[in-house]
Formats: structure tokens, C-alpha cells, sequence
């Protein structure tokens, strides 16, 4: 993800509060960078879904410490996060909640369950029955969970980081193209490079805990408060006509290519639309340029597009199809 350097005059008139909230969320991902190497995209990007109110999913093999990241951007955030090991016996209640019978007080009450959080690590979500699945995308959706009639709010913010491992599917429940459309970014997380794993173990050899990010030395830098004043800020950023003429281009480039079975979808344009407001509010643009759009064309599609049995032989992948769509379509002067 990245941009080129805002010239003046493509730069917001941003008031002093606006600049210091974009400066607040650069110090955020240095915060996070104290606990976790090498993982800079990632962070930017579960930045970009809080900003854009939307869910992700992280995808990589084990030990690329997506729980670790997902833990030091609550902290650096001061938000609460809790953790569900997604499993084939996991209920839908022990996802949202259930009521409990108060022997007491002679009648049920409702207990929280671990939805009710800011930040949400939903460890390998393709391992746990469509049933408890379609429950959690519920409350994704409507940021609520409905009770014996009774429809309770999730707190603000409210985002989703969902883990799936891509090279073990036995005993797992493949989420439907609907469900993944609900996700705003698919983050790849990469085995580090050789210098990014030799820190890891620098840091490890002189002490760091992964359990103890105060040690660590990561400090809280803005509140929930202030990330709602950001996400008011991004709402704000334009999009000229020849923009969302893009967008639009380029979803139904992706709708005609032979190699997928199944394109990008309106939702999925408003998807990428937010994701480049987000990233360009951070970038200290008043608009989104075609700069904006094609950074996040693969975090914000790259879940959206259903191949053709005969592209998967030929090995062709999503990420293929979408840099050629970059390539083919027309950028907007």
C-alpha cells in the first residue's frame, strides 16, 4: 500500500485536530511495529478497516504472530479485544451469548458474550459449523445481537479480524462467497524474510514477551473517541465522478474476465470506494485519487472473485486476474 507524497494542492485544509489525529495513528503502527516485525502491511491495513468500519481476514500459516498483531493494535488503541478459538462443537451462543436462569431472582438474564468487544480475534473461523459461522456474520452486519426479542448494540468500534490457515482444510467448513463478501480487506500474512525472523529472535534472545506488551514497551496512543472523530474525518473525503467511474470500470473488468467464475459485486465496489477514502485520509489527501484505488484493489477484491475450474489447473490465481485488470482498464487523468 502505498501512495505518493500529497502536493499542496491536494491537500485538505486539514485543521490542526485532523493532522493530529492522522499523526496519533502513524505513531500507532510504530507502537504495534515494538511487539510485532516485519508486518507493516497488515497493520496499515486493520488501520484501514477500523477507519473504514469493516471486518477483515487474516490469512497465514501459523506463528506469523497474526494474534500478537491483533493484541498490540488494541492496546496501542486503548480498545478491548478478546480472543474465540473457533472449534466444530462451538456454539452459536458461545459466540454472541445466552441467557442464563438466575435461580435468585427467579428469571433468565443475558450474559455478554465475547462478540461484545472492539476488536474481535476469530481464530480459524472456517473450523466451526455454518450455524455458529452465520451467527457471528450476523452481528458483523447489524453490529447487534438479538435476544428473546430484544435487539442489544455491539460497542463502537466494532470490527472482526478473522484468521483462516491456508494449507490445512481437513475438518474445516469453507465460508460461502456471501459470507466472505462481508469482509472489507483479505490481509496475506507472509513467512518473514530471513532479516525480519532474525529480529523476531533478537528480541526474544533479550527478553520479549509476547504476553507482556507493557514490557514490551507499547503505550496507548488515542482512545475510541478520538478513532470515531477519524472515521467522521474519512467519511469526508471526495471522490470525483472520473474515481468512482473507475471503480465501477474496474469491477466489471473483473466480471468479464474468462478466468473467473464470479466478479466483483456492487458491495464490493463500495467496499474498495471505502477502503481508498481510508487510505487516503491517512496519506493527507482531501480525495481519492486512481493512486488510492489501485492500492487497495487486492486487499479489498482479492476474497470477492470466484475462479473457473480450468483457470485453477492452468494456475492462475485471484491476484492474477486483478493485476491484469489493473493493467487493462483505462486510468482516469
Amino acid at each position: 500500500m502505498t501512495s505518493h507524497a500529497p502536493t499542496s494542492a491536494e491537500t485538505s485544509p486539514a485543521d490542526a485536530s485532523t493532522d493530529s489525529l492522522r499523526r496519533a495513528l502513524a505513531q500507532v503502527r510504530t507502537e504495534v511495529g515494538k511487539a510485532v516485525v516485519g508486518q507493516d502491511g497488515a497493520v496499515t491495513g486493520l488501520i484501514i478497516a477500523l477507519l473504514s468500519r469493516g471486518h477483515v481476514l487474516l490469512e497465514g500459516v501459523p506463528g506469523v504472530a497474526k494474534t500478537l498483531l491483533v493484541r498490540s493494535l488494541s492496546h496501542a488503541l486503548s480498545l478491548d479485544t478478546k480472543r474465540v478459538q473457533f472449534t466444530p462443537d462451538l456454539m452459536p451462543g458461545d459466540v454472541t451469548g445466552s441467557l442464563i436462569y438466575d435461580a435468585k431472582a427467579g428469571e433468565f438474564e443475558f450474559r455478554n458474550g465475547p462478540v461484545f468487544t472492539n476488536i474481535l480475534l476469530a481464530d480459524e473461523i472456517n473450523r466451526t459449523p455454518p450455524k455458529t459461522q452465520s451467527a457471528l456474520l450476523e452481528a458483523m452486519e447489524e453490529r447487534q445481537v438479538s435476544v428473546d426479542g430484544l435487539s442489544l448494540p455491539l460497542p463502537e468500534p466494532f470490527i472482526v479480524a478473522a484468521t483462516m490457515n491456508p494449507i490445512e482444510y481437513e475438518g474445516t467448513y469453507t465460508l460461502p462467497e456471501a459470507q466472505l463478501d462481508r469482509f472489507l480487506l483479505k490481509l496475506v500474512l507472509d513467512i518473514p524474510e530471513r532479516d525480519v525472523e532474525l529480529e523476531v529472535l533478537r528480541r526474544h534472545a533479550t527478553g520479549f514477551s509476547p504476553r507482556d506488551l507493557t514490557a514490551a514497551g507499547v503505550t496507548p496512543v488515542l482512545g475510541a473517541a478520538e478513532l470515531a472523530a477519524a472515521q467522521a474525518s474519512v467519511a469526508a473525503v471526495g471522490a470525483s465522478p472520473d474515481v468512482l467511474a473507475y471503480i465501477v470500470d474496474l469491477a466489471r473488468a473483473t466480471r468479464n474476465s474468462p478466468s473467473a467464475k464470479l466478479g466483483v459485486s456492487p458491495r464490493g465496489t463500495t467496499a474498495l470506494l471505502a477502503a481508498a477514502k481510508a487510505w487516503a485520509w491517512l496519506s493527507g489527501y482531501a480525495s481519492i485519487t486512481p493512486d488510492h484505488v489501485q492500492a487497495m484493489v487486492l486487499p479489498v477484491w482479492r476474497h470477492r472473485i470466484q475462479l473457473r475450474p480450468e483457470a485453477e489447473l492452468e494456475g492462475i490465481t485471484v491476484d492474477t486476474i486483478l493485476h491484469g485488470v489493473l493493467q487493462q482498464v483505462q486510468v482516469p487523468i
